[in-house]
């Protein structure tokens, strides 16, 4: 499905902004104007166009609050939040020396803490202690009473952040009655642009000490803990969840078994075999060539090396060898939803794998393209996504299995 762009990438970052209209995130008015003066590929432009668009809705946000209208301010930061992170997105050079992505990305926090603290409904930031240092996080609450619900902890992927599950799963959660636990691990959002924290693919060692504070709050039912994990979260998560068996319930969104051959299989075999041995001398400038005629190729090899802490191109590859749940996804007790989208271009037929991997109990949904709900994570077509998973979540939180988990 193409928005806007026949380039697939900004076509799909495009949808991506636009979909998180459904809870406050966007304005399609907005969106389109924004994108009117973007060619394709022009990375320059989309950075100029979206910051241009956030600058002007967060001038209306910090107006309105000056004011006292306190529901138009949180509408358009919210709004501003999510432009802002989108602007960034491809300015990937030198991102952990970029002077741009900082303001851009620390504006796309500062816009999002001020909105959530003009929730109807209450919002904490919290601190989730992690070996020597803290991990940044949000505790979406139903209410104040204090009385213990059942809560989903987020897992964001690749490039998500902790402040897009509120858009992503959030503001739904809470009108259904779960709690959302949030965070930024290691290699995403605020722990990576500001720790310079890179990805680790024992996500035990990060999900672990986040389950252990959510169950030190009254608020979170200990018995009904879901673990949800976004895009490579849907990796993540599940290998956590392969050895921290306190969850009562799995979502991953998309299913994600091997992100080594996500990159690899449509590689040419000489340059998968050149980066395997080692021979970054010849892989290299093949790889520099295909990143030139490919948006989408040249963006997720510059933010991996970013986020992996890898030295080049190749070297990220190989560190992706590691995410596997080869081994381990046996080790999953919790029931578990496997999401899958039709035309995924990233993770295609990586969902029918990790449902044949598993032995928990577990459930394998496609979402088709003739619903709108086909792209990678669902975008465009957040509400049925959102449907789906909470309805097998009610279901599965409220079997006397998953109160024994």
């Amino acid at each position: 499905m193409r928005f806007r762009f026949e380039d697939e990438s900004f076509s799909f970052e495009a949808l991506r902004a636009a979909g998180f209209a459904n809870d406050g995130g966007a304005d399609l008015g907005e969106i389109l104007t924004t994108l009117r003066n973007i060619g394709e590929g022009d990375e320059e432009a989309w950075l100029r166009e979206w910051r241009r668009t956030a600058q002007r809705v967060h001038a209306i946000g910090t107006g309105a609050l000056a004011a006292g209208h306190r529901v138009s301010a949180r509408e358009a930061l919210l709004r501003a939040s999510n432009y802002y992170r989108t602007a960034e997105f491809y300015r990937r050079d030198d991102p952990a020396h970029d002077p741009e992505v900082k303001a851009l990305s620390a504006l796309s926090r500062e816009t999002f803490a001020t909105a959530a603290g003009l929730l109807d409904t209450p919002v904490e930031a919290v601190r989730v202690p992690y070996q020597d240092t803290t991990l940044p996080g949000y505790l979406f609450l139903v209410d104040d009473s204090g009385l213990p619900r059942p809560t989903v902890v987020f897992t964001s992927g690749f490039d998500s952040t902790l402040e897009e599950a509120y858009f992503a799963i959030g503001a739904a959660a809470l009108r259904r009655g779960y709690n959302v636990l949030a965070y930024d691990g290691p290699g995403q959002g605020a722990a990576l642009r500001e720790q310079g924290l890179v990805f680790r693919p024992d996500w035990e060692a990060v999900v672990t000490p986040v389950v252990d504070y959510a169950l030190s709050r009254p608020e979170i039912a200990p018995d009904r803990l879901a673990l949800f994990g976004y895009s490579l979260g849907g990796y993540l998560a599940a290998r956590a969840a392969a050895h921290d068996h306190r969850l009562a319930a799995l979502v991953l969104d998309d299913g994600l078994y091997d992100y080594h051959d996500a990159h690899t299989r449509m590689m040419p075999p000489f340059l998968r075999d050149w980066i395997e041995t080692g021979r970054d001398d010849l892989a290299d400038p093949v790889t520099a060539l295909l990143m030139q005629a490919s948006t989408q190729l040249r963006w997720a090899l510059r933010n991996g090396v970013w986020a992996f802490g890898a030295a080049t191109a190749a070297d990220y590859i190989r560190k992706t060898a590691a995410y596997t749940l080869d081994g381990v996804a046996h080790l999953v007790e919790c029931p578990t939803l496997v999401l899958d989208a039709e035309n995924d271009q990233f993770f295609r037929g990586q969902p029918q794998r990790v449902q044949a991997a598993l032995s928990c109990p577990t459930t394998l949904v496609t979402l088709r393209e003739s619903e709108g709900a086909g792209e990678h994570c669902h975008v465009g077509a957040m509400s049925r996504f959102q449907q789906v998973t909470f309805d097998w979540l009610d279901t599965t939180l409220a079997s006397p299995a998953a109160g024994a988990a």
